[in-house]
């Protein structure tokens, strides 16, 4: 079985915010995150891409096929949950919005959509049906696969594959361009180290 690198991609200005569904470009900084992570990627052997639809994994995923010669194959089962009408904004302005909902939402997270909101047993449900597609391809291939993604969707795997708690998959993914690498039932962990703009 071949290794699949799930990545998140790099940063945007939207970030410090819900990004869900919503499509920003990545940054300046985003861009400089993405040309050290091919910098680093360079020591893989990958055969493959994938990457959500969403600008900003996609173009992270794009970088990295075009630096090892391979087509992106474009995903939306790969996409971020989506979060309705929170959408662009901050927890801060969440909670001075409605207080109540923004307090019941934490309590009972995941169960729980933001308001006009994507489903978490939605969400979990396509995203785990990208993983079995996935795996099965890595079964046969000769060469590893780099899934260009995003945090919602690696914390999904990180707590339903390999056993992680909620505050444990947030650690392991919140750098822009961690790398959470997985082999069969094996994860290990990549923290990239913030690029300075």
């Amino acid at each position: 079985m071949s290794e699949i690198l799930f990545i998140r991609h790099a940063e945007t200005d939207m970030a410090g915010t819900f990004c869900g569904h919503s499509d920003p470009e990545l940054n300046a900084r985003g861009w400089a995150q993405v040309t050290e992570l091919v910098r680093e990627l360079h020591r893989e052997n990958l055969g493959a891409v994938y990457a959500s639809d969403l600008r900003r994994a996609h173009a992270t995923g794009n970088a990295i096929a075009e630096a090892f010669h391979i087509e992106c194959h474009v995903r939306l089962g790969l996409r971020e949950i989506g979060f309705g009408q929170w959408e662009g904004l901050t927890w801060k302005e969440i909670e001075e919005r409605n207080k109540l909902y923004a307090s019941l939402w934490s309590e009972e997270y995941p169960n729980l959509p933001a308001p006009g909101g994507e489903d978490f047993s939605d969400f979990e449900h396509r995203v785990m049906r990208e993983v079995e597609l996935l795996t099965a391809k890595a079964e046969t291939a000769a060469r590893s696969i780099a899934v260009a993604t995003h945090a919602g969707v690696l914390r999904t795997i990180l707590r339903a594959m390999h056993g992680c708690s909620e505050a444990e998959a947030w650690e392991q993914t919140r750098s822009y361009c961690s790398i959470v690498r997985h082999i069969g039932a094996t994860f290990s962990f990549a923290h990239r180290a913030e690029v300075q703009s």
